[in-house]
């Protein structure tokens, strides 16, 4: 069967590209203070040409119609993952379309109420689903089953669901410029569930969060217990959205205390134990061991031969980025996308550091961007370490899924941090070569290889949300203010 066009295939979910020439400025950092509104998400109607192709009289958006409903249909026929929802969630309020992703936001927060029972262990009741189904028996009502973790490979609850949900919920609030979803009661006891689980004192001495392997988009084992970057970096973005989200009674202001507190202090820890450049890991490769003094420099007694050879050649002179994991006597090397993007959009990086990494992309284009943007994370593991680290796992042998593949949805991250960082020529050129193959090979969930030129051994075609990302890449570039939905400003 040959795989449809992608104009059958938004035919199927009522959306339409077009697409029309840019025009950039390369140097300019955008002002993300003034928040983009339904005018800054123009509707334009598709004509058919001579030739019978679907083309538009204006720029590339989204194709207005009474899409919502459908779109919804289309979704209830899978699985749904929150996380993966995002990029359509923002695609809709980008073309000004809020309805789907209100009703998204509602249905997600009810799921949160339901008893989760795994193996006769109850889990908080603050956690999110990692996706739900909506059943249709016949001649009964719809039914949507939430799961929770007790389905997922390896059974583990994802921490990252909270946290998409409420940024999600923050981009709305802004592009409608209506916070009366955000103050219902659902959603505020909601905000509260999920801040007052993670804001809990416990026995860490860091202020990051402690999490397992397998609970953020890399779902499986790969190494990323602990102290992970695409966590810390989601948490410290879905704190700052809260403050925003919160009712300004008193329960609201004790959190945004709280959150206040733990901001400062994951900043300062993030800055200080996980940003990496030529500077400080010539810094870490002189550590000395064995320090127990509260003047200790290398606190976490790291031993200057666990690092790893490659990091060497990978690090140029101009250029940084925050590392994977720290905890005792251990640093991940690894450049993960995720954390690095979500670093720059939420000011957990400065600005010189945003730069930085964006710096360091550029420098490190072929190792990071290649022929497919963008790697999930680089670089693989492989040999004996892929043994260890992931268990065998023959779903993420080298350069393959989440061991060093390359994620077309990644695309609108790399793109929104680029355009925030004034570096929209970069981002035009991860799009450009984006749209070499994208559409060609049927919308592919991830590429494998080195150089990301080959569609994954595994990898479903059709994808949601390489669709979307991609939209939404194309958006953000078309009108540099749609960043602000996701992005905030650096605190003066």
């Amino acid at each position: 069967m040959p795989t449809p066009s992608i104009d059958e295939f938004f035919e199927n979910l009522s959306v339409n590209i077009v697409k029309s020439p840019r025009s950039v400025n390369d140097t300019k950092e955008h002002d993300l203070s003034t928040p983009p509104t339904h005018k800054d998400s123009k509707r334009f109607d598709v004509v058919k040409s001579e030739d019978g192709r679907k083309s538009s009289k204006s720029h590339h958006f989204l194709k207005p119609n009474p899409m919502v409903e459908e779109a919804f249909e289309a979704l209830k026929r899978s699985v749904v993952f929150v996380r993966d929802f995002v990029p359509s969630g923002l695609a809709y309020l980008m073309n000004g379309d809020p309805e789907i992703v209100k009703n998204f936001l509602v249905e997600t927060i009810q799921l949160q109420s339901w008893v989760k029972t795994s193996d006769k262990f109850n889990l908080s009741s603050a956690a999110m689903p990692a996706s739900f189904k909506v059943l249709k028996p016949d001649g009964k009502p719809e039914i949507i089953c939430p799961d929770f973790g007790e389905c997922a490979i390896g059974r583990v609850s994802p921490v990252d669901s909270g946290f998409w949900w409420i940024i999600l919920l923050h981009a709305y609030t802004k592009s409608t410029e209506d916070s009366s979803l955000a103050e219902s009661p659902e959603c505020q006891r909601g905000l509260h569930l999920l801040l007052t689980l993670c804001l809990s004192e416990g026995f860490e001495t860091f202020p990051t969060l402690l999490t397992s392997d397998g609970s953020s988009m890399i779902d499986r084992r790969m190494g990323v217990y602990g102290y992970h970057i695409e966590i810390q970096a989601l948490f410290f973005m879905a704190l700052r959205c809260s403050i925003v989200l919160l009712k300004n009674d008193d329960v609201g202001m004790e959190f945004v205390k709280q959150i206040k507190e733990r901001l400062r202090a994951l900043s300062y820890h993030m800055k200080r134990y996980y940003w990496v450049d030529m500077k400080q890991l010539n810094d870490i490769y002189r550590y000395s061991t064995e320090e127990y003094s509260l003047t200790a420099v290398n606190k976490y007694n790291v031993m200057p031969d666990s690092l790893p050879d490659w990091v060497f050649d990978f690090m140029p002179n101009k250029g940084g980025y925050f590392i994977g994991n720290v905890s005792p006597a251990r640093m991940d090397f690894r450049w993960f996308c995720l954390g690095n993007c979500i670093a720059i959009l939420s000011c957990l990086a400065t600005h010189e550091q945003s730069i930085a990494i964006i710096e360091l992309i550029e420098t490190r284009w072929e190792e990071l961007v290649a022929e497919m943007p963008v790697k999930i994370c680089y670089p693989a593991v492989e040999g004996q370490e892929w043994k260890i680290v992931t268990g065998c796992d023959t779903k993420n042998t080298r350069w393959s899924y989440h061991n060093g593949g390359s994620w077309p949805v990644l695309l609108w991250l790399l793109v929104a941090a680029c355009v925030k960082s004034g570096r929209t020529a970069t981002a035009i050129k991860a799009i450009d070569l984006i749209e070499k193959r994208l559409s060609k090979d049927g919308w592919p969930e991830y590429y494998d290889g080195k150089l990301g030129n080959y569609i994954g051994k595994q990898a479903r075609k059709l994808q949601t949300w390489s669709v979307a990302g991609y939209l939404v890449a194309k958006m953000m570039v078309e009108n540099p203010r749609l960043v602000s939905l996701v992005a905030f400003e650096e605190e003066k």
